[in-house]
């Protein structure tokens, strides 16, 4: 399964891997050369503290590389007025008459905790190419789902930046 990333996430991801590898990975080097000099290593936690850290930054760097050698680029563009990637989204839920805003983005950014749904998840693939005023149903499987109400469709602000979800 290829994950559905916006030339903008792919840029993120290629300055974060490129930080990684020209600043952070250095230091870490560092850190683990200096732990490996205080001598016996069988009771240096320092040393396997600092060796778990580059790990860890070289993990992240292979899985970053990984997205990007597998991604599906997706259009970041849509109508002024229809709910598209990076757009706000408020809508009413029919059944208990909650309101609540989401902002449809991309798998890499989603967080749903704060307000960021992935365009892939039930309620982003609903509200992707509907306007304001119109009712869409959310299909969360084959027996279940229920209807929103969009109330608004707001466009991104110009500035701000959603962090990449660090796995």
């Amino acid at each position: 399964m290829f994950n559905q990333l916006t030339q903008k996430d792919i840029e993120a991801m290629e300055a974060e891997i490129e930080e990684r590898k020209l600043v952070i990975r250095p230091k870490l080097l560092e850190a683990v050369k200096e732990a490996r000099a205080q001598g016996d290593l069988s009771e240096n936690f320092e040393y396997y503290a600092a060796k778990r850290e580059k790990n860890k930054n070289e993990s992240r760097i292979r899985f970053l590389e990984r997205m990007i050698r597998t991604a599906e680029v997706i259009s970041d563009t849509s109508e002024e007025d229809e709910a598209g990637m990076n757009k706000t989204v408020e809508v009413e839920f029919e059944e208990d008459g909650d309101v609540q805003k989401f902002k449809i983005v991309t798998t890499m950014r989603g967080n749903s905790l704060e307000g960021l749904v992935s365009v892939e998840s039930p309620i982003g693939k609903a509200l992707m190419g509907h306007k304001a005023g119109e009712r869409v149903y959310v299909e969360v499987n084959a027996q279940y789902g229920y209807y929103l109400k969009i109330r608004s469709v707001e466009s991104e602000e110009s500035g701000q930046e959603d962090k990449l979800r660090s796995f």
